[in-house]
């Protein structure tokens, strides 16, 4: 070996050894419960503060070091557009109290921005450096719906419905039955994508609303622990097969301060979804679901009059419909929109006129479509974000509308989110993955470039984590299922350890992704820390799969999911790192009656398993989003009692803790109290745990002792 040679390699020896020393001394901080339970802001990745594009430029706006910063897309340096003092001088000017952190703010022109101070809605004009206030956020204001050009504020009070117009306030409805409600967010208790109870029409000119009638739905006692004597603060809790509220849109016109109520017509049990104004204003159109939820039409309707006008087209299906999204207006086009549908199996866009002809399927294939993101201005191109590639990524794609041609935006894997130009010439892509915690990228469309605006520390890279691998397992039926294994950060191959299967199971969610940590989160790498192998597995029922995938659980709950999980199961026994004889299971919610169930139906299988906040019998849940899976106990009572863990309470055998929240609006409380019911009556122990006055989960502070309350139960029990 020459001198050189042999210097290079003595250097390249030296260098991997001083490398390996430093990783080895800094990956050693430990996960704590406070981490865990979301109580300590340093473990995350920093982002950039209201982010988002300036009206009419090439230009986007973020805060920093207490200013306002606006940069175009074309350059790499930003320009301090508003300072917080200049911004408090303007403040002490309307004699509002100055503030210490800069607020988030909105765009109403490029020149002109609005953010909210002491119930006040403040303009400020960058070109005059003049504040104003515009409007007020009356105090008790719930439920508030900004109009985004004018700032009038729909918002409720105690169930009625008000304006608040330059600083004004306007009644728009006086009910003294506090059974009805005006302009709500939890409508259809926010099944079907419905998280508001207001919409404005395009030019602010009238307010559409829910009006929720309640009276025929019993009250559901939750308890009040917090005064001297309990009191009851009960909710409208409509439960499977029983009645359920009904609902009505009303619209009022701001010029004549009249309402009128679209003719939606009988049953009056029904669902009102995808609430959408035409852009004329003349037209609002809502998509009436029947409770069978098997059975849609998309119904155009007089907005002056509530006329129905036509009904543009109908779904069906032998199980469920579930519309979750309006109608999207293609810009340039008023009288045409796209809809978002798993009528294929697969959720897809379709172009429709108002008229209801279908003028052509956009997009299809094995793959789903999450979100739409906007159009370009002329219409042709419309943004979206889907599981094209991959069912744990969601990329960003563009489509034409009419050629149906699809260009990926998007170059990185995992999971993105997007926001467009007023030009659609620029995007920002945000995203995370795997590896990666955040990054913010500036992508030209036309040519697909990307400049990084963002590249975040990893907030971990001195904490001591487990190696966490992806992999596919195929089902009796030959699907592929994915699956997510955390090994202990001092994982010893010929050791033997336990495992906690982490499961949900149910609609609408993922477990393994392509994001940040695989999906796990901190409380999975925690709990991994602690010495156990985590193992989960997105069985049939999860979402983004497909229509079939999602819903083989239809009728039978609990049935197809744990044969799916059990395959899990059965690979773990076959790794030699794994103690069989330690295997436990932990969930919450759907997951809580995922991890009841395998119990029961494998009882002696596992060692100890924690459920929270768990659906014991089905009859005990909501209308909307039990009856679609489960039907009503009336009609499918043998899959409702198959599905009741209360029916197989007897078979418990092994070591469980169920853990409940006194006030639990979503899972009420009887579930797991009717459980141990049967478990008393059955001379069957089992552990319980509440926690007083939290809702469908715990959070703030008393998370750390949610987690420590977890980990405790394992280490004594598995």
């Amino acid at each position: 070996m020459s001198n050189f040679l042999h210097h290079r390699y003595y250097l390249a020896i030296f260098f991997f050894v001083q490398v390996f020393q430093l990783q080895v001394i800094s990956q050693t901080i430990l996960l704590t419960p406070a981490d865990a339970a979301y109580q300590n802001p340093a473990i995350y990745a920093k982002g950039l503060q209201n982010l988002q594009w300036v009206p009419g430029e090439q230009a986007f706006s973020w805060i920093a070091n207490q200013s306002l910063l606006k940069q175009k897309a074309s350059s790499l340096i930003p320009d301090t557009v508003l300072r917080l003092d200049k911004l408090n001088v303007a403040l002490t000017k309307l004699s509002i109290k100055q503030t210490n952190k800069f607020p988030s703010i909105e765009w109403i022109s490029n020149n002109l921005l609005t953010f909210t101070r002491e119930n006040k809605i403040i303009s400020f004009d960058l070109l005059k450096s003049v504040a104003s206030i515009i409007n007020t956020i009356p105090d008790k204001a719930e439920n508030t719906d900004v109009e985004p050009l004018t700032k009038k504020v729909a918002f409720t009070r105690d169930n009625n419905l008000y304006l608040s117009v330059e600083t004004k306030e306007i009644p728009i409805t006086d009910e003294k039955n506090s059974d009805i409600v005006y302009g709500a967010n939890n409508v259809h208790r926010n099944e079907f994508g419905i998280d508001k109870g207001t919409f404005w029409s395009p030019k602010g000119n009238f307010l559409a609303f829910y009006r929720m009638d309640q009276t025929m739905v019993p009250d559901y006692p939750i308890v009040d622990i917090t005064t001297r004597i309990a009191t009851e603060k009960p909710v409208k809790y409509p439960m499977a097969g029983e009645n359920m509220h009904e609902v009505t849109l009303g619209i009022y016109n701001l010029s004549s301060n009249q309402t009128i109520y679209m003719k939606t017509g009988e049953p009056a049990a029904q669902y009102l979804t995808s609430v959408t104004w035409d852009p004329s204003e003349k037209f609002i159109y809502i998509g009436l679901l029947n409770r069978d939820q098997n059975h849609l039409r998309l119904n155009k309707y007089d907005a002056l009059t509530g006329e129905l006008v036509m009904t543009l087209f109908e779904e069906k299906s032998e199980k469920y419909v579930e519309p979750e999204n309006q109608l999207y207006f293609i810009p340039s086009k008023a009288n045409e929109f796209l809809w978002l549908s798993e009528r294929d199996g697969f959720n897809h866009l379709y172009h429709y006129n108002t008229d209801g002809k279908l003028l052509g399927q956009v997009t299809s294939g094995s793959w789903m479509i999450t979100s739409v993101a906007g159009f370009d201005p002329k219409g042709e191109q419309v943004f979206f974000l889907a599981t094209k590639e991959s069912p744990l990524q969601k990329n960003i794609y563009t489509a034409d509308i009419n050629k149906g041609t699809i260009r990926r935006l998007s170059a990185d894997h995992g999971t993105h989110t997007v926001k467009l130009s007023d030009d659609s010439r620029y995007i920002i892509d945000q995203f995370n993955s795997r590896d990666v915690p955040l990054k913010i990228l500036i992508t030209d469309v036309k040519s697909g470039k990307s400049k990084m605006l963002l590249e975040a520390a990893n907030p971990l890279a001195t904490y001591k984590l487990g190696e966490t691998t992806l992999f596919t397992l195929k089902n009796d039926e030959g699907t592929d299922l994915w699956c997510r294994m955390i090994k202990p950060a001092d994982f010893d191959p010929a050791k033997k350890y336990p495992v906690i299967i982490y499961v949900y199971g149910g609609p609408h969610l993922q477990l393994i992704t392509d994001s940040w940590l695989y999906g796990a989160g901190i409380y999975l790498n925690y709990l991994a820390q602690q010495g156990y192998v985590i193992f989960s597995l997105d069985n049939r029922g999860s979402a983004n799969r497909g229509f079939a995938f999602e819903s083989a659980i239809h009728r039978q709950c609990g049935t197809l999911e744990m044969k799916d999980q059990l395959t899990g199961v059965n690979f773990l026994k076959q790794q030699p790192f794994v103690d069989v004889t330690r295997i436990g299971v932990d969930g919450w919610s759907y997951g809580g009656f995922m991890t009841v169930n395998m119990l029961l139906e494998n009882p002696g299988l596992f060692k100890a398993a924690v459920a929270g906040g768990p659906v014991c019998d089905w009859k005990y849940y909501e209308v909307m989003y039990g009856e679609r899976y489960m039907d009503t106990p009336q009609t499918n009572a043998d899959g409702y009692k198959k599905a009741s863990l209360i029916e197989k309470a007897g078979n418990l055998k092994d070591r469980l803790m169920i853990i409940h929240c006194t006030s639990d609006p979503v899972v009420v409380w009887q579930n797991s109290l009717s459980f141990v019911q049967t478990c008393i009556e059955k001379d069957i122990l089992l552990d319980y745990f509440v926690y007083p006055g939290h809702d469908h989960n715990v959070s703030g502070p008393d998370r750390t002792h949610l987690i420590m309350k977890i980990e405790d139960y394992f280490k004594k029990n598995l």
